[in-house]
Order: C-alpha cells, then structure tokens, then sequence
C-alpha cells in the first residue's frame, strides 16, 4: 500500500475530490425527483446522443372548439375572477395527473419523475402596461382542489406579483445583477454542475419557476396568436404551451364548412421523457375538458351565484 503521510498535502486534497466526484456520478437522489431506474436502452441512449432539451423538442398545435369555454367563462368570471388562463392551468394539471409520464424530466442523463406537480404561468406586472415587465408565477399543484379554489391561488398569485413587492425571482435577478460576466458564467456553469451530480441544494431550486411540470404563455391575453416557444436549458421543464387567443375559424361540422369559436394552443415537449403515448393523451385530456368546461371544471348556477365542487379534483384510483 502507498504510503499516505509522504503525500503532499495538495496531493491528498487531489485525491479526496477526485473521490467525490466519482461518487456524485453514482448519487441518483434528488429533493424534486425520484430515479426512474427502468427504461428502455432506445431511450436511455438518447439522453446521450440528444442531451439537451432543445435537440429532442417536439412542436405539436391543436385546435380547441371554444364556443362552450367562452359561455362558462362569461359565467364564472364574475363569481371567480377567472379567464383563460385560469382554465387552462386547471385543464393542463388534471391531464398531467393523469399521465405522469409527462410530469418527468431528464437531468444529468437520468430520468426522474417529478416528486411535487407544479405549473408556471406567466403574466405582465401591469394589466396590459406597455412597459411593464414579465413576472412567472409557479404554482404548486393540489389533486383536492376545486376551480374555484385554484382560481383563487392563482388570483392571489397574480395579486402578490402586481403589489410592488419584491419577489425570490427579483432577489434573484438583482444578485445575479451585481456580478460581473466572468463571475456569472462561472455561477451559471457550477450551478449546472451541481445540478447534474444532484448535488445542488434544493433551496436553489425549490421557488424557481422552471423547476416545474410546465411552463404556460397566454399570447390570447395580449391579443395576439400563440408562437412555438423553445424549451429552457435551464431548469427540469420538459413542456412549454402557448396559448392563442380564441378566433373565428372554418371548422367542419357533420361534413359542412361552418364558422366556430377556435382555440389555438401550440406545445412544445421533450420527446426523451416519453414514448409518444402519454404526451398524446394529456394533450387530448386538455381539448376534452375545455372543450365542455362545465362537465369537467364545474358546473355554475344560471345567476352565476354558486359554483359546484366538482372542478379540477384529480380521479383518485
């Protein structure tokens, strides 16, 4: 055996970081994910071949028929402050919940399944303001809660963020401010490095909006179609969904050319966490509830004075 004490000091410190970097490449535990030790070799060789997002992104559009969403929504508006956003969070939360492949994320070229659902949605600072900037809101998702009590979270959200205060994000951003370029690409990268061994702690990671299920951009909001968004290296997000505003569109309808409501909605979604079916799925899930909201969401008194407690409950197995 060597002999350990004729090592110089700078040797040994050597030798104890070469030590735990092998052992960071062995720790598959996460505080946000759960090691998905089983998966096909097909897939598990693309997380080498495709290892970023944006090499494995899949563009999908659908069309939603929104004649019945838009009926709901002037009903519950008054009573729960809610628009399109609101209703698609709660539709997109409920198809991810049945589908959880599409709530994992590969990392450090792993796959995990994601331990807490969340959805992040962005808005304006100012309701329309020309000026104002773009705040994120990532909110955790409930299996017990109604619309009613989602829309209320997100109001409060959106309130929080129109308050003036400073947010994490903020704090973040004025930190990440003060550094100069070389010391931000060096966080940026020991951030990554951190990430990818598991080795980051979870107080990092824990209120960032891309460490979430999905990311949600309502352009209909703004007036304007939806766009197909990339995905961000940054982050365990493996969807991003734009959604258009609702507009006049030919449809077909029992063999005829009619003009119906439209709701245009473009996803974009790491093929690596998924075979195809489960991505399928949820997107049909989410045409199928806002296409009759009031079956799905809740049903609303004709006064739009009470709201059932149907509403984006999860199916409990």
């Amino acid at each position: 055996m060597p002999d350990i004490s004729a090592l110089e000091p700078w040797q040994i410190v050597l030798a104890v970081l070469a030590v735990l970097v092998v052992l960071a490449h062995y720790k598959t535990g996460r505080a946000d994910g759960t090691f998905v030790g089983r998966v096909h070799p097909y897939r598990r060789l693309m997380w080498f071949v495709m290892p970023t997002r944006n090499e494995c992104v899949v563009y999908y559009e659908d069309k939603i028929r929104a004649e019945k969403l838009v009926e709901y929504l002037d009903k519950a508006k008054p009573v729960l402050g809610c628009d399109v956003t609101h209703a698609y969070v709660a539709a997109l939360n409920v198809a991810i919940a049945e589908s959880p492949t599409m709530d994992q994320f590969v990392i450090g070229r792993r796959l995990y399944k994601r331990k807490q659902r969340a959805i992040t949605f962005s808005m304006k600072r100012k309701v329309m303001g020309k000026g104002a900037k773009l705040a994120v809101v990532r909110m955790p998702m409930h299996d017990s809660d109604t619309f009613a009590q989602l829309s209320e979270r997100i109001n409060g959200s959106i309130v929080h963020q129109r308050s003036g205060k400073k947010t994490h994000a903020d704090k973040e951003y004025q930190l990440f401010d003060l550094l100069p370029r070389s010391a931000l690409r060096f966080f940026v990268w020991a951030f990554h490095a951190l990430d990818y061994v598991n080795l980051l702690p979870h107080a990092f990671t824990k209120e960032d909006a891309l460490y979430t299920s999905a990311v949600v951009a309502n352009l209909g909001s703004l007036g304007m179609d939806p766009g197909f968004h990339h995905l961000y290296e940054w982050g365990t997000s493996s969807v991003f969904a734009m959604v258009g505003r609702i507009r006049e569109e030919p449809v077909v309808e029992d063999g005829n050319i009619v003009v119906g409501k439209v709701l245009t909605v473009r996803y974009s979604y790491d093929e690596r966490i998924d075979d195809g079916l489960g991505t399928k799925t949820a997107i049909l899930r989410v045409n199928e509830i806002l296409s009759d909201p009031e079956t799905h969401l809740g049903c609303l008194s004709e006064d739009a004075s009470t709201h059932s407690a149907m509403a984006t409950r999860i199916p409990q197995a």
